[in-house]
């Protein structure tokens, strides 16, 4: 049996980040993947899918050359080319993982790991064992009872990547990260796209006035949006696909190509021997402390599988911090209250900390900053002007409660108010630190200023 300090289930950005890190403190450490290093985020995820919108980008850009004061003569796009590239960088990714496993010399074990009591895993039949064991399985597309999924006409995230043939129409069911992106991605490509959202508004997770911009946008693109509806049951039996829509004003029969269901989730947690360890679950998501120890000592958990967002990022930061704490080292508690979150449509999304509502909830008095970037030179000169910063401060102690962006860029910006939440810095520092005219990042700079009433460009 081999034996290892640390064995990471799982090779996502959680798992390969934790063994990376966990090699470099100067553990022995293996990696078990039972198919892509890489996982979802860089083979059906995160990363692939960026590939694809940035095509939509560059077609936007063709279709519109008029606008920059250029010609192109009939814009085309090849749909399975877009698709190949989208996989060829996903291939890059996934062979620049294994270089950082054979870097840091970190065995990688193929196969199904499944948990064993005393510190071991099995990988198909070969027992391995550890002082240590961290599960990073990662999650998979939620399916609906009412919205089953056959792969063909009702799809998750990973078929609506590599579609044979591009739908001339496509109803979306959800709408956050995932489904406004494929919803822009089609739509950019020429699908007829309808949204359909259960809550009262599209990117629920995000501030009110993020939601009501991204409407705007989308429906200026022709995307349709329907909220306050449900997918109550669909039709596969004919060439297409009908969807039944439960709405405020009564049942509504859309007719598609395909159906992206795109409503979540789900761990992966099943099979992996968290049973016979006798590991505590609640619902699909491993208990854990602060630390990413589970109830049984010697077994860790990070990532999608706990509670916390289900984000790449979060995963390795969690990673990041477990391993330190089985090193020994001082570590401090992940704030889940400064995590960033970013979509990556057209306009694109990026917040962090309270919403308005959330603050006004709390009974917090607060000051707000709004900054159009219709107002901005930069905006303007690239002819990106929807969206905006808009920034909530504490009134009586300067602390910045939250700050939520949309619009072109804006998920490279967003780090500035992670680190300024994280460093506790207050408004009037964020006026006094210059930024670079003109940027869409002076943005933020004006927003903090029109909380302030001290703002120059509005």
């Amino acid at each position: 049996m081999s034996k290892y300090d640390i064995i990471v289930l799982g090779s996502g950005p959680g798992g390969y980040v934790t063994a990376i890190r966990a090699s470099q403190l100067g553990f022995k450490t293996a990696v078990v993947e039972k198919e892509s290093l890489g996982g979802v985020c860089l083979n059906w995820g995160c990363i692939p899918t960026k590939a694809l919108l940035k095509s939509a980008q560059v077609f936007e850009y063709l279709k519109h050359a008029e606008d920059y004061g250029l010609k192109v003569k009939d814009a085309q796009h090849d749909f399975d080319a877009v698709v190949k590239r989208s996989r060829g960088v996903a291939d890059g990714m996934s062979n620049g993982v294994k270089f950082l496993m054979k870097k840091n010399k970190i065995d990688v074990i193929e196969g199904f790991g499944k948990l064993k009591p005393g510190k071991k895993i099995d990988v198909d039949g070969t027992e391995y064992s550890a002082d240590h064991i961290i599960v990073a399985t990662g999650a998979r597309s939620r399916e609906l009872p009412s919205l089953p999924q056959d792969g063909k006409k009702v799809i998750g995230y990973r078929q609506a990547m590599t579609l044979a043939t591009q739908p001339k129409k496509m109803i979306v069911v959800g709408s956050g990260a995932i489904g406004v992106e494929f919803a822009y991605f089609y739509n950019s490509m020429g699908t007829e796209v309808t949204i359909v959202e259960y809550m009262p508004k599209i990117v629920p997770v995000e501030d009110d006035e993020v939601s009501k911009q991204l409407e705007r946008s989308f429906k200026k693109s022709g995307i349709k949006i329907m909220t306050s509806a449900e997918v109550t049951s669909v039709d596969t039996s004919g060439k297409g696909v009908k969807a039944t829509v439960k709405t405020k004003k009564g049942e509504e029969v859309l007719e598609a190509d395909i159906v992206l269901s795109a409503v979540g989730i789900k761990s992966n947690i099943e099979n992996i021997g968290l049973e016979d360890v006798g590991i505590a679950v609640d619902r699909d998501k491993i208990l854990v402390n602060d630390y990413y120890q589970t109830n049984i000592p010697g077994y860790y958990a990070i990532g999608d599988v706990t509670p916390g967002q289900a984000l790449a990022h979060v995963a390795s930061a969690e990673g990041i911090l477990c391993v330190e704490k089985i090193a020994g080292q001082h570590v401090e508690a992940l704030d889940y209250g400064n995590i960033p979150g970013c979509t990556y449509c057209s306009p694109e999304i990026a917040s962090v900390g309270l919403t308005e509502a959330q603050a006004k909830e709390q009974g917090l008095d607060v000051k707000i900053g709004k900054f159009p970037f219709s107002a901005s030179g930069k905006a303007s000169a690239g002819g990106n002007k929807d969206g905006f910063v808009k920034v909530i401060f504490d009134a009586k102690y300067g602390e910045w409660l939250g700050c939520h962006m949309i619009g072109a860029g804006v998920t490279d910006m967003i780090a500035e108010a992670v680190l300024g939440r994280k460093l506790e810095t207050t408004g009037h520092e964020v006026l006094k630190a210059v930024h670079p005219h003109p940027t869409m990042s002076e943005a933020v700079m004006e927003a903090v200023a029109d909380a302030y009433d001290e703002v120059i460009h509005l």
